[in-house]
């Protein structure tokens, strides 16, 4: 699976619960977000934005994923909202890795230029390093409409959180097989 294909499947709305372990302080917190991920075309404006914002050739691009969320989190029941363009540049010499260009960050909200690999299990890992973070993330499908992830962020050389994150798809309203039987006596 390329990383596109990933995104492609990826693509909807998904509700999001995400436990997050701050080693630090020796707590853990939950959180819960919906999430919506489209991909675009290698043409689409925001593409080219980031590619240029990175002083990338927009033509290595291969397409993207926009990342939307709306969430909150237990300790200060803020809400969290954020809007990522994610952008592959596969190596040329193996599609399967390349650079992911940002034009925000997980760790530190500022534009960053991270890797990617697809696995061989279908799993993305992305690495990132930040000037005084590094995060790395794992995402997988148990499931066509389950994703799950995993994810970790050093500060300073050591391990600073932990999280793990259960995504389920939103899927479109039909009919039951019940309220379709009990329609259709009624006609």
């Amino acid at each position: 699976m390329t990383v596109m294909e990933f995104f492609a499947l990826s693509a909807g709305e998904w509700m999001c619960q995400r436990t997050s372990h701050h080693l630090a302080f020796r707590r853990s917190e939950g959180g819960r977000s919906r999430m919506q991920i489209a991909t675009l075309s290698p043409a689409d404006p925001a593409v080219i934005q980031v590619c240029e914002l990175f002083k990338v050739d927009p033509r290595r691009a291969v397409g993207a994923a926009r990342v939307q969320w709306n969430g909150e989190q237990e300790w200060d029941n803020e809400e969290y909202k954020g809007d990522v363009v994610l952008v592959p540049i596969p190596d040329p010499d193996n599609p399967m890795r390349g650079q992911l260009l940002r034009d925000q960050g997980y760790a530190e909200k500022v534009p960053v230029a991270g890797t990617y690999v697809m696995g061989s299990d279908g799993a993305l890992t992305l690495y990132t390093e930040y000037e005084m973070t590094e995060s790395e993330e794992r995402i997988w499908f148990a499931s066509p409409n389950l994703r799950l992830r995993a994810s970790t962020v050093k500060r300073f050389g050591g391990f600073s959180m932990a999280s793990f994150c259960s995504e389920v798809r939103k899927l479109s309203a039909s009919p039951s097989p019940i309220s379709a039987v009990a329609e259709s006596r009624s006609l």
